[in-house]
Order: C-alpha cells, then sequence, then structure tokens
C-alpha cells in the first residue's frame, strides 16, 4: 500500500508540474506579435480607406468628398479630418448639379474652429470657365471665405490673372487677388465671341 501511495503522489505531483508548466508557456506571448497589435490599436486615429462624405445643408447635397484615406483625430483638442493622400470636392447647386470641383494632394477639417486647408497643387475648377491653381486654400466655415497668402493662377474667360494672395466668398462670387503681378487678355475664337 505504501508503494501505491508513493506512486499516486508522484504522480499526482508529475500532473500538477505538467498543468502549470502547460499554463505557464501558452499565457506567454511574443512580444514582436504584441508590438505590433498596439500599433494598430490606436484610440486617438480612426483610419478609413475609400471615403466618400457628403455634405448637406437644409436637406440637400450642397458636396461630395471622396479620398482615398482619411485620418480621424478624436483629440478633444483637436479634433480633425486628414486627407493624406489626396481629396477631390464635388460642390452642388440646389438642383443637385455640380457647379465646381476642387482637387489636392493633401488636406484637412478642423472642426471645433470649423476651418479647411487644403495643400499641395490645389486646383478649383467652376462650370463658369473659372480655374484657380495655387499650392494653399483656406476656407472659413464661420466667415463663409475662402483665402490664400500662396501664389495664384486665376483664369476667367476673358483673363488670366497671376498674383499673391486671394479672397472670394464660399461661392467663389467676387473673387480678387490681392498682388496682382500680371493681368493677360485671353483671346477667343471669333465664333464664340458672336
Amino acid at each position: 500500500m505504501g508503494r501505491l501511495h508513493r506512486a499516486q503522489q508522484i504522480l499526482l505531483l508529475l500532473s500538477g508540474l505538467v498543468l502549470t508548466g502547460w499554463l505557464f508557456t501558452s499565457c506567454v506571448n511574443d512580444p514582436e506579435d504584441v508590438a505590433r497589435l498596439q500599433q494598430q490599436l490606436n484610440d486617438t486615429v480612426e483610419e478609413a480607406e475609400g471615403v466618400h462624405i457628403i455634405f448637406s445643408d437644409s436637406g440637400l447635397v450642397r458636396g461630395i468628398v471622396v479620398a482615398p484615406t482619411m485620418l480621424n483625430y478624436l483629440d478633444k483638442t483637436d479634433q480633425r479630418q486628414e486627407f493624406p493622400d489626396g481629396l477631390r470636392v464635388a460642390f452642388l447647386d440646389e438642383f443637385q448639379d455640380t457647379t465646381s470641383t476642387l482637387t489636392a494632394k493633401w488636406g484637412v477639417y478642423r472642426r471645433r474652429t470649423k476651418e479647411i486647408t487644403v495643400r499641395d497643387s490645389v486646383v478649383w475648377e467652376s462650370t463658369d470657365l473659372q480655374r484657380l491653381e495655387t499650392e494653399e486654400l483656406n476656407w472659413d466655415e464661420n466667415k463663409e471665405r475662402i483665402h490664400t497668402k500662396k501664389f495664384v493662377v486665376l483664369s476667367q474667360p476673358d483673363y488670366l490673372i497671376t498674383g499673391y494672395g486671394l479672397e472670394a466668398d464660399q461661392g467663389f462670387n467676387n473673387a480678387r487677388v490681392l498682388q496682382v503681378v500680371g493681368r493677360v487678355p485671353v483671346s477667343r475664337p471669333k465664333e464664340a465671341q458672336e
């Protein structure tokens, strides 16, 4: 009986050691896996791909933003939506017709101040043959104003205007170049003038 009791104790001890060893080995995480997961789980930034954002006012769609990537920063002191890979915006009228488009290689919308900034190869084009090219354009949603201090090229049906700085209302009416460097009349074919 002593041998049987001793064998049971040894078997129980070995089972306990195996179970303990199994518990300790199953709880070990690979430090590289943990680091990779921590990089992916960021509670201050949300990332979206293939973004389509629809802006509306009084039940009417006023703009559609399309971007390959959007980073949504959740920090309460600086909530913003950043478009690091560029964006395209189509502006619509009350009949849902496109009135103008805007493209840029980078953009940001700051929620708290309601300001939008686009940079790098900014091009705005309207259906009434106006075109603006610049490196930076700002829109103050509260003041309903568009502005820049950068060099601009403003093409209109009759003139090409170059200079520094631009101000306009958000509908791009009454746009004016602040420091005109050049103003070149654009000749149109005779059939278009008649």
